[in-house]
Order: C-alpha cells, then structure tokens, then sequence
C-alpha cells in the first residue's frame, strides 16, 4: 500500500462565529476582494494565505504554545478542535479485516490531509426508502474474499471516531463533528416516508444549524443570489416562470414557521430539495480553479479546451539509461533438454519422491502425487487423448491441437496428470477457469479466447463436471460466447493403460507452443499469451538459478496454479528440479488464512510463493497461533511485490513474524507479467546480492512520469520496495509510455521491456498486437535501435533505481491518465483504503478504474458497501475519500458509487473482475446504492463560453447580409385579395343564419362516441335553432347585456359548438373553458375558476352535471363554490319566438377570448374579433380547399387556438361536414380516430401530438389486426397535426412507418404552426410541395446560426417544416434584441402579421406590461411600417427548390422552440427537448425526460420505467451523455416515477410545474442526485 508520511503541524487559524461577525465592514471587504483575486487567478494560493493571514492576525486569538508565525492557515477553514475528552489518539483495532489492507502511516497522512477540507459543503443526495431495501445479508452470496469466520461486528469501535492511528502524540483534528452538524437532519436515512412536508422542529433545527455556518461562511460580501425559489411574492422576473398556482403560500421574512427555512443569504425555501440546491449552490459558489477566459468564436465551431501542459511541471533531467543485463544463465551439463525429459527422469528414478501434496478444506493432506504417479498417469492420458477418442473414425485430436484445462482450483493433482499429459501427447493445454454460472464475470471473453484458439475439447475432474449446469439433455450447457465442446473427465477409470509398445515421443525443446495462458486485457477482452517449450524450460532454468532451488526442496504454493507464478513455481520449475509442492487451496485460505504459515512449520517449508494479501490476512490472525516457527523459511517469494500496499504488508508481516523465527532478508518480492514471465526478484540471502532498497517518491512526480525524492509534501509521497535484479540471461530497459519506444532518462518512469528466452511470444491470432508487444526495437534519443533483439513490453511501469536494483510503481492496465497527468489507480485505491474503510466498505472491496468523458479520461471509484453502513455515514465516507484523493494525488474523481456488498463482479479468486465492473458502469446495469458525481470539479475542458458581441448597428447588419449574400428571411403566403370575389365581410352568426336558409339539412357536424357510433349530430338548420335557444336563454334568464362575457364549460360536443353561436347572437362574448375532471378536482378545478375570473365572465353555461359539480362538497374543498358568477344550464331550454340577432357595430369588435396555459405556465387570453375570427376561417378555407362537399376528422380538444376554430368555426364558415373525435374517448377505444378516418374516407384529418403518441404506443403492435378489421388509410391526402412547437419528427416517422401497411402514404403527415399572438400560421394544406427535411449543426445553433450538415453528421439535429404559410400571412425572422431583420442563416423569432392575428391580451395572469410589444410591433429597420406580432418561437426560413402553386420557389419555415423555455447557460442558447432527446437514448429504462434551469444550475428529471435499483445507474450516464452532446455539466439528477412529468392537453411537456413542483418538494422523488 502507498505509505505516505505525514509531518508538519495542521492549525486552525479560522475565526470562530462570534468573531467572524464582529471583523469591521472594511476587513470583510478586503477579505471579499482576496476572494475574487484568487478564484480569477490574480494570486497565487500562498500569497493570498499570507495576506489573509495578515489580515486576520489581530482579531484571532493565538494558538496555545505556536509562535504566530509558524500558524498555517488554510483556505475558509471551519474546523473545531477536537475537545479534550475525545478518544481520538484510540489506535487501531487489530482485527479490521479487508481484502488490501493500509499502512497507519497512509492513514495519518489521509486524515491529515482530510483535515484541510473540512469547509467544503456536500449536500446529501435524496433517496426515497424503497430503494435503500436491499436484499437480506442472508439472502446474499456468501462472500469470498476473505474467511467468514471472523465477527465483522466486533470490528465496531466504541464511540464515534473519526481518525485512528497508531501515534498517541498525533491527536487528528475532528472531521466529523462538521459533518455530523450539517447532515444531521438531512433528509435521506432519516426521512422514514417520502412525503413532501417535513413537519415537526427537527428539520428545522438543523436548517437553522446551517443558516448559521453558511453564514460564517460567508464572510465575504457575495451579493445574495436572486430569489431563486420562486416563492417571494413580489418578484416580477421569478414570477414570469411561475404558473398561476393560487395554492403556493407567501410566508413574510419574519415569520417563524417550522416547514418554511431561510438560507444564509435569506431566501426562504419551502423543504428539504430547494434547500439542499441551495447548500450546492454555496458549495458552487467559490469555483476551485480561476474561471475560463471567454471569447467568442465567430465560426461557432466549439472546440473543446486543450489542457495547456504547466510549465512549471518537473522534467526529467537525468542522462538516457543504458539497458541492464541480469547475470549469465549457468550451464550445468546434466540438466534436460526439454521439461517433459526431466519429468521421465524423475519419473523413473525417483518414483517414491513426493511431487505435490494436496489439502483439504479442513487442511489435511488428501492426496500426494509422487514422480512415479505423475508420470504413469500423465502417460495413460496423452495415450488416452491421441487413440481412444474419435469422431467417425477420425481420430478427434491431433499434435498441436488446443485443449482447455477446466479444473477447481482445489485440485492441484488432477491439473497436473492433465498438463503433462497434454504435453506428453504433443497437445497445447489452455488452463481456464471453472465456469459457475452462465454470466460469470469475464466468462464470455474467455469464450471468445477458446473459439480463437479452435477449442473442440475440455478436460475437467468427475466433481467438477457434476457440478456444471447441465441443458436438459444432461450435457454440460454452452456457455455464452463459448464454442461447443465436449468433455472429457480425466479420473482414472476414463483413461486406460498404454500398450507396452507404446512411448511417449520425448523431443529436445523445439519451437512449438507448449501451452496458452489466458490475460484479461484493461478493457476486459481476453487474450491468450502462447508460450514455447524453449521460453518454458528457460524460464525454469532462469528461476531456478535465481532463487536456488536445489532437489527435493518443500515448497508451499498459495497461488493459483493454473496460470502465472502458481503455475511457473508449483507446476513446472517444481518438476525441473524434483521438489515436493504443498498446494494451499484458495478455499482453505479463506476458513483460516493461518494455514499456510502452518504447512510451512509443518512440512518445514523452505520457499512459499504467496501475495501480499495471504501476508495480510495472516496477521490479522497471528494471534491465535503461539507456536509456528518460519525459521525454516530462506524465501518468502512475493509475487505481487510490484503492488503499492506490497511493502506496508512485507513490513507489518515481518514485524509480527520476527519473533517466530522468521529473518528480514527472507522475503523477497519480484515482478511479472504475462508477457514478459518473472522480469525480477530479490535474490535469497546466500547470493550475496546488495541490501533491498526503499525509495520515497512524490507523487506529483511520478504523474508527470519523473522520479522525485519528496521532501517538502509529506502528504503526497508513494513509498516503493525494489523487486531485486534482472532474472538471468535477460535484458532490461526502460522505454517511453506512448509513442516511439525511445528509452527513458534515469529519472524517468517508464514501461518495462525485456530481451530473453524466457518470454512470452506472442498473443495467439492476434499478429498485429503481437508485433506491438513481443517484438518492440526501443532506440535511442539519437534514433538508433539499441540491441538487434526484439524486447517484450511487460506492461510494468518503473524505473532503474540504485545498485541495479528495479522499482515498479504501476501497471499499464492501471494507468488513468487524467489532463495529460498519469495517476496508478491502485494508488487511488490505496488513499480510499486509508478513509476509515472498516466502518463503510465490505471487506476493502475497492474497484478505480477510468471512464472517456468529453476528450479526456475521468476517474471512478466504486466500493462495496457493508450492510450494517447507514446511508449518512456512507455519504460522509464518500465525500472525504473525494478530499483525500484530490489532496493527495491532486486529481478529482468524477463518480464515487458504492454498490451492495457482494454485488462487484467477481474475478475467479475473488478479486473485482474490473473490466467488467466498468462494462456495468457504462451500460447502467451496476445499480448502486450510493453515487457522488463531482464533474463540476473534474471538467475543466470545456469548450470557452460564448461572450456576445457587442451591439451593432442597423446599417452594419445590412451591409454584413448583403456582402455575405445572405437574403433577408422573410416570406409569405398567397395574397388573399386576389382569390377572394366577394368584397363583403361575414360575420360568423350572419353565414350560420344563411346556411340555415340555404341549405337546412346540409350535416355540419357528426360527434361520435367511443363505441365509433354517432352520438349526435347538427344540420345548419338545428344548429341554427339551439343557438337562438342559448341566446333566449342569456337575454330573459340571465338578463345579459351585449358585450358581456360568458365562460362555456362543457365536454367536447354539439352543446359547445350551439352555445358559441348562441352567445354571438345575443351579442356576449364566449370564453371556452375544459370542464374539471371528475376524478381530479382538486388540480383542475382551481384552473377553471381562475379563467372564469380572469376573463371577467358574468354567467357559466354548463350540462347539469356539470352544474353539480361546479356547486358540490368535493368541490368546495378546492375553491369557493360561493362565489361562482350565475350558472345557467342548458340541458332543456324552452322553445323560442323569432330572436333579432345581435349585429356588431364594426368587424374590429371582440368575437371571442382564447384563454389557454402555455408551456411555461402561464394562463392568458388573447383576444379575437370578428374581423379576425373570419380571415382565420378563409385562410384554413383556401389552404385546406374546403367545401360543403367535403368531410373533414378532427381529434383535438376544442377549447383553444387552432383546435378551437377547426372543431366549432371553419365547418360553419366553409359548409364542410366535420366528423368530431373527443380525444378522451381514445382512453378506451384507441383505434377510434382510424376507424373513422378509414370508415368516412376522410381525405383531410387534424389530431395532436398526444393523439398520434397514443396510436403509435397503442396500436404499434396491432397493425395486422386492424387491417382484417378493413381499416384502409389509403384515402388520406394530408394529416396534420395540430401544435405550438417544433415538429416532433421522431414520432411522426415512427407513425408513417407503423400505418404504412394501412395504406398510408409516407407523404401525408405534416406538422401546422400556430401560437397565441396567430392561431394558424403554417398549415399543410392539399395543394403545394411536401414538406421538407433539413440537418442542422445543434452547435451551431447554440449560437443562433443556422447550418446545413449532410444526414447523419454527428452533432447534426433533424428539422421538419411547420407546414405551408397560410395565405395572407407574412413571416419575418427578427433579431430578439436588436428588433432588426435577419438573413436566413440566422436563428431568430418568427414575427407575423396577417388578418388573422389576435388583437391582444385580454389578460395575462401575473404580467400585463411585459407584452405589450406582442401584438404590435415593428422592425427597428428595413420594413419598419409593417405592424407585425411577436409569436415567441425561435425559428428560421430557407428557400428550397420545391416550388409552390404560385410557382414562386417556395420558402420554408422551421420552429425550433419557444423562446421563453430556451435556456442561456454559457452564452449560449439550449433548447430543452436537445438535451432531453439525448437523456432518453441514454438508457433504456429513461421513459421521459424534462430538463429547466435553476439559478445556474440545470436540472434533469428523469422518469424511470424499470426497477427502483435502477435509479442511481442513472446519474452517472444523464450527466456523460450531456457532457458529451451539448458539453454542459448536470448540476442535479432527479429520478422520479412514470408519469410525474406534467403534460397539457396538447401533449406539451410543462416543465415551470415540474420546476415548482421541484422547488416545493412535491415530486415524491426515488432520488435526487446533486452533481459537485
């Protein structure tokens, strides 16, 4: 484990709170303004600690015994001294247990680090219970990684500490009394429901608690942020985001109430979510690093910020290394030409020598196989193998074909006979591990790695092949990513006995393969490393002479002996020189981690081969064992001695062993790979080689790959042990990392490569990987190759240290570099260790690996978590293992997730199977119970943001369009003047009067009912007659003055449509108002009431149901029944005498009001005259050419803008029959709208976004069905969807598709665009070119240009035309500030002027004065006579190569997205639906998604379809997917349930409710998660 040291003294020099509030205004001030120098980059961290120091020196009382000078004083510190009574000096409890394990040093130091960042405020993610309720620890796999004998509840220590070292004069400062004050009351763990309201004081009481410390935070004078909840009441520019919710209480700044909380910066906040982003916000607030210089790139082309290299980071500066050669190999005369001939020797003579000695799980000798054994039996198998199996007479193995070796790792004998049996029969044994389960971690690959190498074969031991799963066959199952094989059970009454004639051809070492050993890569494939029998024997000779091995020594093994230094020491060098090997199995080690230190007394052991982590557990169990002696030991081989936590177990194991006999010199750590075998060890005692070194090195070095004593940061340095000399025979040197293998310099760290015959040779079919690695030619800085022998990269990282002596500080498998600096990710598992692991990780599990997020590669750190951990502490274990790696190693972690114990993917000795760890990262499948994401700290390349340019003048725009030839984007529709004949205006009651007279029965409207049957239906005629009912009733009943307005709450209908009219023959202007839902009163009924008042309504005419509704009990408990204007029903009214109908003095005069919500919640009516109300229904009427011979479908809701006009005014005004489909009866028959387009032949039909979702989701799968049901779509010319935004084209492709193969044809669907300033301003129509289709670059038009790319490109973004302009409209794009006219590569806001445009606002509930520039405005130059409005979209025109009726070439325009929803972050111009388009493809469990600002800070609410578990998978991926496409950093995940996105009726998303809803914690989320 990396040990760093820790000296130097830590002080407080903060003042307390009482002070902090009595320092005079000027202090404070000078303070503030050393704040800003730092964060801009104006001082350097040491000159602002010196001033500040200065400062404050005389209102801070000194620190007992310290001269002033030497008090330290660290940045806006908010520590409190540990009181006296605190057990903080307690050492360590000896039996802490976990798989890698930390040296006290590290942890001294880690907590002294830790102690700098005590002010830093994180504030804890929400989490609703259910997701918390894992699986019972019973119900979990047994764990596997260390002995489940030992009480991990005994490993609790008394009293709540926070540091534990070993030094009593050390006492660490108090972390956790910080956190405890600030999280205490937190809403997580301790909120038992997930209701929204926090009643009760003690929530309260910890808010207070942190008004308090933000507020001594705050020294500086930060001016208060803006009013960022939304509640106070006052606030004008909050309350344009806020929907008219009359619910949303006001509580005044004084008054005390315990739900309502103020923040530091007195904003009052309603609950735990708001406040909680308001303790982020304050983390947030005081950027870590000098915030980027802006600038703004004209071409908008973003480029990504490119990590400047520090020039004041260390170089190397020693001379180049010369390579180093390890001693000559002996030549001793009688050693045997191949392994296989000294196997037959001793075989033959000595038969009764013990060769290896297997243990049980109680650890007691099973079996011993001697020389004799082992090679008659290894005999019967190569016999068997070659002539007793066939396949049509064929034999079914030949020499050099490959065979997989599938053994328990608990039986070393039966691997053995297998091994040599395999070698004797001239076939390539590939050793693998034994799969359990079909989705064993990594199993797949080594599938792949079978299937490469041509498998058809396994041998496995009877045991092992009656535990695999079987199909139902009784075969063994085929693994997934496996070839089919067949099994072959090894034991003796499979094999027979070989003829006496018959001999194992023995050959001299030739340059065949002898056998495959399987390496997982970093990236998790697997790869078979092939090993000659020349490189084998020599790597046996080359170990043999290294560690002086003589015949018949005892060795213990506790190793895995099917692959690696197992295998080389226990199977083959053991065989070379007739030593007796005593196998301890993995199983055994985890009952009791003694065993093998007990062989080794037994059996006199003078080697053991062991990692560090058998050391570890050993000591954590030495004391139950008085009397061991390891006296007999001369070498205790530590195979993993290249680990950073190697030497603090090599040391701790001494220190306890000592006394048993066991001598320092003994142990003796080496280095290996794969690739290159065993590169170096640390030669026994008797070789007389020079003392083992030690080296202390700063880890800000080793980043920048230079080598640096450490003398100044103790906190930071890595303490390695050397792995001894070079093996013999071999050459060593040091090369480059990337790039052109050129040798380093001598402080320089590097990739090991070596020159032997005792290496690997090649990855098996994979030649172009092999060239890279086995056959490298490092050269010199001159260029020049350095030997003619090729080198093997052993992917070890290190360097040459003195007296010849090698160091390893990584692997290349775990290299992370991070902004051009390399960090060793067991280093970072090593510092995480070091936080107090025990208390919050199962058993040190500990996975660092590193993910490639937006160009650069990000660190994550995923741990197991105990299942006795509570969630707080793990958030607190969390947030200070982010501190102690970013002062240690000085680089930020980008996700920490904790997982449940015994959930990380398991490699087969129970390490992290990383690789895959990371795969399910990355797919989301990792399902944490824990995620901090700091990507506000780790993401420091994003690209510069976007500083506008300063303003220009109207003469420079027209001059920059006409040089650039840019045309100026206007167009409009056809002129209306010329196609109409009849100069004479109609009012709509006098057209309804004429028909009636002119044609009586002509039917104008059809209603039909869920069952596809007519529910009613009105002629001219009796449409006609109802109206003058409605009228009688409003003039006698309700005494009605002309001009008096009258709210119509009605379900969509004949009733509705009558009433209108009826209302314009009495002169009274209808309101159109959505009935409250039944079921739902509670939220729709306040929404009816406040049109009703707003709109100023003197009478509601209803249904009687709906009357008693309006005046029932469960209404009465939403809004004050009593005072409700006069409802009048009109269920049954009275025949009436001949009616004068009410004549308007002028067309100017108001028809109707348009009353609806927008998206951003806010309720206004805009009004419409008589004037427009007619030029509306012309323009549809000459679009669409409608006459009373054709039918039209409508399925929309009838109660505003264009769906309004269609359904009660255009059938009127042009005498065509409509066919009226309520969209609520779709609720229970969804093929409704189909079936009646199909069934009345409809040519031209009109629906919403929220209808067509429902056909496609609904009827996706039923296309078949619905054609035997003779639903044909053939006679569809145009179906339009009817909306206020940008054209949904993913969904309208998706239902073309779908409805094909009913005959659709792909060119009917088209989108209309209206808005509230103009119902209807582009509308498909019969006539005219079809739609068309443009790419747009999204980055481009972040920065309001519009750029074509080809289909595909990335960052391209799909745009559909809004249908044809209607005729009489005219479109101009305006620059939104300027007010000038825009070229049509410019983004801007569409403005109209037409006819038919609304007059104005009757109201808009909350701002009146904001838009009075709507309706009447004009162009700041170019045209400036014409009166245009604003609509409020972003879009842009573009002239194509259709050409239109007129045979103009016609002009396309395209919305892209409501201004007022477009969010500004960066400088830049974000429309929501971009993001929340990329959030859904994200994972498959996202089901909607809707994303809003805050302040700075955007917050993504996503819907999860899948299982809770899968919430927190996530985080992670919401926050990757958006750095990388719109590069903007996620402030807060929040996970809610399906449905919890509020919808309006036109199938927009309300995102201002669900802001609200966030702000008042009334989402009832399953998580919240605030990205750091």
């Amino acid at each position: 484990m990396a040990e760093r040291n820790s000296t130097g003294l830590l002080m407080m020099l903060e003042p307390s709170p009482a002070i902090a509030m009595s320092l005079p205004v000027e202090v404070r001030e000078k303070l503030a303004e050393l704040e800003l120098e730092l964060s801009e980059g104006d001082i350097t961290q040491k000159g602002y600690e010196k001033k500040r120091a200065k400062l404050l020196a005389p209102y801070i009382p000194q620190i007992q015994g310290v001269e002033p000078s030497l008090q330290k004083e660290n940045r806006i510190q908010m520590s409190q001294a540990a009181p006296p009574g605190s057990k903080h000096n307690k050492s360590r409890a000896t039996n802490t247990r976990d798989e890698r394990f930390r040296s006290d040093l590290h942890t001294e130091a880690v907590h002294a680090a830790l102690a700098k960042y005590k002010e830093r405020k994180m504030p804890m993610p929400s989490k609703r219970r259910s997701v918390l309720v894992q699986s019972s620890v019973e119900a979990c796999t047994p764990p596997d990684t260390s002995s489940a004998s030992e009480d991990e509840g005994s490993l609790r220590r008394a009293g709540r500490m926070v540091s534990s070292t070993p030094y009593q004069n050390h006492p660490a400062p108090n972390v956790e009394h910080w956190f405890n004050r600030v999280i205490q009351g937190s809403s997580t763990s301790s909120s038992a429901s997930s209701t929204s309201s926090h009643p009760g004081g003690s929530v309260h009481a910890t808010a207070a608690v942190l008004a308090d410390l933000m507020a001594y935070t705050q020294i500086d004078n930060h001016a208060a942020p803006p009013d960022v909840t939304g509640l106070l009441e006052h606030s004008l520019h909050v309350d344009r985001d806020r929907p008219p919710v009359a619910s949303v209480k006001v509580v005044p700044r004084g008054y005390n109430h315990s739900g309502v909380m103020e923040t530091a910066d007195g904003v009052p906040v309603n609950s735990r979510v708001s406040y909680k982003i308001q303790q982020l916000l304050n983390t947030l607030k005081r950027p870590k690093r000098p915030s980027l210089r802006e600038f703004f790139i004209d071409d908008f082309e973003e480029l990504v910020d490119v990590q400047q290299p520090d020039p004041n980071q260390p170089k190397a500066e020693g001379n180049q290394m010369s390579p180093l050669a390890g001693e000559p190999l002996g030549v001793v005369t009688n050693w045997p030409p191949s392994l296989l001939a000294s196997l037959q020797r001793w075989g033959i003579t000595q038969p009764r020598s013990p060769c290896l000695t297997a243990l049980d799980n109680a650890g007691k000798p099973v079996y011993t196989l001697t020389y004799g054994k082992l090679w008659t039996r290894s005999q019967k198998l190569a016999f068997t193998l070659l002539n007793k199996l066939s396949t049509r007479n064929e034999p079914l193995l030949l020499p050099g074909d490959r065979v997989a070796l599938v053994f328990p790792n608990s039986d070393p004998v039966m691997f053995m006979v297998a091994f040599y049996g395999c070698l004797l029969a001239e076939l390539i044994p590939v050793p693998i591990e034994v799969p359990l389960t079909r989705k064993d971690a990594g199993s797949q690959q080594i599938g792949f790695l079978l299937g490469s190498c041509g498998v058809t074969l396994a041998l496995t031991t009877d045991a092992c092949q009656k535990g695999l799963p079987k199909a139902q066959t009784g075969e063994v199952v085929t693994f997934k990513g496996w070839p089919r094989l067949l099994w072959f059970v090894t034991d003796g009454k499979h094999v027979v006995k070989p003829p006496k004639d018959w001999h194992p051809t023995i050959r001299e070492a030739n340059n065949e393969i002898a056998y495959i050993e399987y390496k997982t890569s970093k990236e998790g494939s697997t790869m078979g490393i092939t090993v000659s029998h020349p490189a084998m024997l020599a790597h046996c000779h080359a170990l043999t002479q290294a560690c002086g091995y003589t015949e018949a020594e005892t060795i213990c093994n506790v190793l895995d002996f099917k692959r690696d230094a197992g295998l080389w020491h226990g199977v083959l060098t053991s065989v070379m020189t007739r030593m007796h090997v005593i196998s301890i199995p993995y199983s055994l080690m985890k009952v009791n981690p003694l065993s093998w230190i007990q062989k080794v007394h037994t059996y006199k052991a003078r080697v053991a081969v062991v990692k560090s982590r058998d050391m570890h557990w050993s000591l954590l169990a030495q004391r139950d064992q008085r009397d061991i002696s390891l006296s007999s030991l001369r070498m205790l081989i530590v195979t993993d001695g290249a680990n950073p936590w190697s030497i603090s177990s090599c040391d701790a194991f001494l220190n306890v062993f000592q006394a048993r006999g066991l001598r320092p010199e003994v142990i003796c750590p080496c280095a290996s790979s794969a690739e290159g075998m065993t590169v170096a060890i640390r030669r026994p005692p008797e070789s007389g080689v020079p003392p083992p070194g030690k080296a202390v090195l700063s880890m800000s070095g080793l980043s920048h790959s230079v080598i640096r004593v450490d003398t100044e940061e103790k906190l930071s340095v890595l303490t390695v042990q050397d792995v001894g000399q070079v093996m013999p025979g071999a050459l060593v040197c040091v090369v480059r990392v990337e790039g052109t293998p050129y040798l380093c310099q001598t402080d320089e760290v590097g990739e090991i490569c070596v020159s032997s015959g005792s290496t690997g040779v090649a990855y098996y079919g994979l030649p172009g990987m092999t060239k890279n690695t086995f056959q490298t030619i490092p050269v010199r800085a001159s260029g020049g190759p350095i030997s003619g022998r090729p080198f093997t990269r052993t992917s070890l990282l290190g360097f040459v240290g003195p007296d010849n002596l090698v160091f390893i500080v990584g692997r290349m498998d775990g290299l992370m570099t991070v902004c051009g600096r390399r960090h060793n990710a067991d280093d970072v598992v090593a510092t995480a260790l070091a936080v107090e692991p025990m208390k919050f990780v199962y058993r040190g599990r500990i996975a660092v690996f590193s993910v490639s997020v937006l160009h650069d590669e990000r660190i994550v750190v995923v741990a197991e978590q105990r299942p006795d951990a509570s969630e707080e502490g793990s958030f607190q274990w969390m947030s200070r293992v982010l501190q102690a790696i970013d002062s240690i190693h000085q680089v930020g972690v980008y996700c920490l997730a904790l997982v449940p114990a015994n959930t990380m993917p398991k490699a087969p000795l129970g390490g992290i199977h990383i690789s895959e760890t990371k795969q399910r990262f990355l797919e989301g499948a990792l399902h944490p119970c824990n995620v901090l994401m700091c990507p506000h700290s780790c993401v420091t390349n994003l690209p510069k943001p976007r500083q506008k340019q300063p303003e220009v003048g109207p003469a420079s725009m027209i001059v920059g369009n006409l040089v650039a030839g840019k045309r100026i984007a206007q167009a409009c529709g056809r002129d209306v003047a010329q196609l109409e004949d009849n100069d004479q205006f109609l009012y709509m009651q006098d057209v309804l009067q004429w028909r009636a007279q002119a044609t009586p029965d002509h039917p104008l409207f059809l209603v039909l009912n869920a069952k596809g049957t007519v529910s009613s239906t009105a002629s001219c005629l009796q449409l006609q007659k109802r109206a003058e009912r409605v009228a009688m009733a409003l003039i006698e009943k309700g005494r009605l003055n002309p001009g008096d307005h009258v709210a119509l709450v009605y379900p969509p209908g004949i009733d509705l449509i009558a009433t209108f009219y009826g209302c314009l023959y009495a002169g009274c202007v209808p309101v159109t108002v959505r009935p409250p839902h039944p079921q739902n009163l509670a939220t729709t009924l306040p929404t009816v009431k406040m049109i009703v008042e707003v709109s100023k309504s003197v009478c509601i005419l209803t249904t009687q149901a709906i009357m008693k509704l309006l005046k029932s009990k469960e209404a009465a408990a939403a809004v004050d029944v009593k005072s409700w204007p006069m409802v009048l029903d009109t269920d049954d009214l009275p025949r009436t005498k001949r009616l004068q109908i009410y004549k308007p003095p002028t067309p100017e005069m108001l028809a109707y009001l348009d009353f609806s919500v927008s998206t951003m919640g806010i309720l206004a009516g805009v009004k419409m005259s008589h004037a427009a109300t007619s030029a509306l229904c012309r323009s549809i009427k000459l679009q669409c050419e409608l006459y009373p011979s054709r039918q039209i479908a409508i399925c929309l809701d009838p109660y505003c803008g264009l769906g309004f006009a269609l359904w009660c005014l255009s059938s009127v005004y042009s005498g065509h029959q409509s066919i009226l489909v309520p969209p609520l009866e779709l609720d229970s028959n969804v093929s409704l709208w189909l079936s009646a387009v199909s069934q009345y032949k409809v040519r031209i039909t009109f629906c919403s976004y929220s209808v067509m979702e429902m056909c496609t989701k609904g009827l996706g799968t039923q296309t078949e069905t619905l054609r035997l049901r003779n639903i044909n779509l053939s006679c569809v010319r145009t179906c339009m969807v009817v909306a206020e935004e940008r054209p949904r084209i993913t969904l309208t492709q998706s239902f073309s598709k779908i409805f094909k193969d009913l005959g659709l044809s792909p060119r009917a669907v088209s989108t209309t665009f209206g808005c509230r300033v103009n119902m209807a301003v582009c509308l498909q129509g019969t006539s005219g070119p079809d739609p068309t289709t443009v790419y747009l670059d999204m980055r481009a038009l972040r920065h309001e240009r519009v750029r074509m790319v080809e289909r595909g490109s990335p960052h391209s973004l799909s745009l559909m035309e809004s249908g044809k302009i209607l005729p009489g409209v005219k479109v101009v794009i305006a620059n939104t500030e300027t007010k000038g006219p825009l070229g049509d590569s410019h983004l801007g806001e569409v403005w109209v002027s037409s006819p038919h445009n609304a007059t104005g606002y009757y109201t808009v509930y909350g701002e009146d004065a904001l838009h009075a520039d709507h309706f009447n405005t004009k162009l700041s130059f170019g045209d400036t006579q014409t009166v245009w409005a604003r609509t409020g979209y972003l879009g842009f025109l573009r002239r194509t190569e259709l050409t239109d009726a007129s045979g103009e070439r016609h002009d396309a325009l395209y919305v892209v997205g409501s201004l007022d929803e477009t969010l500004e972050l960066r400088g830049m111009r974000y429309h929501p639906i971009d993001i929340e388009t990329s959030v859904i493809r994200s994972h498959k469990s996202i089901a909607e998604c809707a994303v809003f600002t805050w302040t700075n800070l955007l917050v993504v609410v996503v819907e999860l379809s899948g299982s809770e578990q899968e919430a927190l998978d996530l985080v992670p991926l919401v926050t990757n997917v958006v750095l990388e496409d719109h590069y903007l950093i996620v402030g807060v995940v929040v996970v809610v349930d399906p449905g919890v996105i509020p919808i309006n009726s036109r199938g927009e998303k309300q995102r201002m409710h669900l802001r609200d809803g966030f702000l008042a914690d009334q989402l009832d989320p399953i998580y919240v998660a605030y990205n750091m």
